[in-house]
């Protein structure tokens, strides 16, 4: 497994629309291997493919019970095809540089996917789960957390990051 570099805004390819994975096969699960040792590595809580560079439908989503457990699932070509209830809630992004901001999310979801051998996958999330998942299928439409909210928001964010990366 190798940890894979996390593209970071305003990167283009993170903003690129994913294209939906046909072929299921050994390349595929080492993806999500690799996704979802890069993802602990950050450390995150989710990541989509689009954000190591490659624009295929694949998110993969901490699935942990324990404190030091790192269990997640990989979900192929995820779709979310019902939401209801609202909640608004702290963001942030592995993608995002030093940035965090409230977004309003459904508060639970209904999911369709696929999963590493291309078996079907409908399952409802609520809450904190929901969010993730709402959070990393947007990634797959070229969709950041920062897309939903305020301009001014966005353009002091905008002004911190020109900041950060002369600094780097």
């Amino acid at each position: 497994m190798a940890i894979k570099k996390i593209l970071t805004f305003p990167n283009p390819v993170l903003r690129e629309k994913a294209e939906k994975i046909t072929t299921f096969d050994d390349e595929l699960k080492q993806l999500a291997n690799d996704m979802g040792k890069t993802m602990y590595n950050a450390p995150g809580v989710g990541l989509a493919a689009n954000q190591i560079g490659i624009t295929r439908q694949i998110v993969v989503v901490d699935i942990s019970r324990e404190e030091n457990e790192k269990k997640f699932i990989a979900l192929i070509n995820p779709v979310i095809s019902e939401g209801e209830g609202s909640v608004t809630g702290e963001e942030g992004c592995l993608s995002v540089l030093e940035y965090e901001s409230k977004v309003k999310r459904f508060q639970k979801i209904r999911v369709t996917a696929q999963d590493l051998d291309g078996k079907k996958l409908d399952f409802e999330a609520e809450d904190r789960f929901a969010r993730i998942l709402q959070h990393e299928v947007d990634h797959l439409h070229g969709t950041l957390f920062i897309d939903h909210i305020s301009r001014l928001k966005l353009t002091l964010y905008k002004k911190k990051l020109k900041k950060i990366l002369k600094n780097k």
